[in-house]
């Protein structure tokens, strides 16, 4: 079995990502089998329940107030209409529904209102998941109180790379988040996106960072950057499609236990290349048409593409067992 590490440096993940791939792929997929069924996926859904206006200025984001997109800014939306979105995703085999809002960080009247959420969710027999901005620690403590299972907030990218991203919070603010969903008990949700420009050592310091967390997080969603019209991002050279899948091969061997998500992008991908990252080792999806404010394969193509691939959804797993392989 592996050894679970938190002291990686970044030439030690550099040379893997240097690894031939057919030996990358074969040395992820050996770990992947010692800690996951390599058959099964786990489907996420995601709602944006609050959309635009968002006082960050991530050069990714269309639902920035400092891009000019075609992103209209919605009010926080009521809880009948979020369960009702969270029982259509479990009808369509969803196990975990993920709500987020765009916030630089909720205040506590914001979330007295996404607590009844989260217990309306949990009530259908779903996970939780939130991402909300940044967090204090009376914050999370209240988020754990209401039943929450899981905490979205991602890096984004390495150290080094994050100011030509963003500036409006420092990296050391997300962290901080990171630390106080992980001191209230909430599994933690934390990955990042690539292809924005960034440099292999890049990927590798977001990897280098997740692995190097006192605890590895429960999930990693990796995204593969979507271009949005009116983004500072947009028009930056595309990724390599190999280079994605080495990126997800390394987060597994990194992070063995962890569930390693193909978030973002997915649109955009070929069904082959799918199906490489699944071999890397990626074994979640989010599911539905809609990732927030971008568009996401359909239902019914991600069911046939499964189908053809011999693979399954997996079934909820529970809060215990999530906690105890993280």
């Amino acid at each position: 079995m592996n050894t679970i590490r938190h002291d990686w440096t970044r030439e030690e993940i550099l040379r893997l990502f240097a690894e031939p791939l057919n030996d990358l792929l074969f040395e992820a997929q050996r770990i992947h089998r010692q800690h996951f069924d390599p058959n099964e996926v786990q489907v996420s859904s995601l709602l944006s329940i609050k959309t635009g206006a968002c006082p960050e200025d991530c050069g990714y984001c269309p639902q920035s107030s400092h891009h000019h997109t075609e992103i209209e800014r919605e009010r926080l939306l009521p809880l009948d209409e979020v369960l009702e979105n969270a029982r259509a995703a479990k009808a369509s085999g969803a196990t975990r529904f993920c709500m987020g809002a765009a916030w630089r960080n909720p205040t506590d009247t914001h979330l007295d209102k996404i607590l009844p959420m989260i217990e309306g969710v949990k009530a259908l027999g779903m996970e939780t998941c939130v991402t909300l901005g940044m967090l204090t620690d009376a914050q999370a403590a209240k988020l754990k109180a209401s039943g929450l299972d899981y905490y979205n907030h991602n890096l984004d990218t390495s150290p080094e790379f994050y100011g030509s991203v963003i500036s409006t919070r420092t990296y050391e603010d997300r962290l901080d988040t990171l630390g106080n969903v992980r001191e209230a008990g909430i599994n933690v949700c934390a990955g990042g996106i690539i292809g924005m420009g960034e440099s292999r050592r890049d990927r590798a310091g977001l990897l280098q960072q997740l692995a190097n967390l006192p605890k590895h997080p429960e999930s990693v969603p990796i995204n593969n950057l979507v271009q949005v019209e009116g983004t500072p991002l947009h028009g930056v050279e595309a990724l390599d499609p190999l280079e994605f899948v080495r990126t997800i091969a390394v987060a597994r061997i990194m992070m063995p236990h962890s569930v390693v998500r193909l978030s973002a992008g997915r649109l955009e991908m070929s069904d082959e290349l799918q199906a490489m990252c699944f071999f890397a080792g990626a074994n979640s999806i989010f599911y539905g048409d809609k990732l927030l404010t971008t568009d996401n394969p359909e239902a019914s193509r991600d069911r046939a593409l499964l189908e053809r691939l011999g693979m399954r959804f997996s079934e909820a797993r529970s809060q215990t067992d999530s906690t105890a392989t993280a």
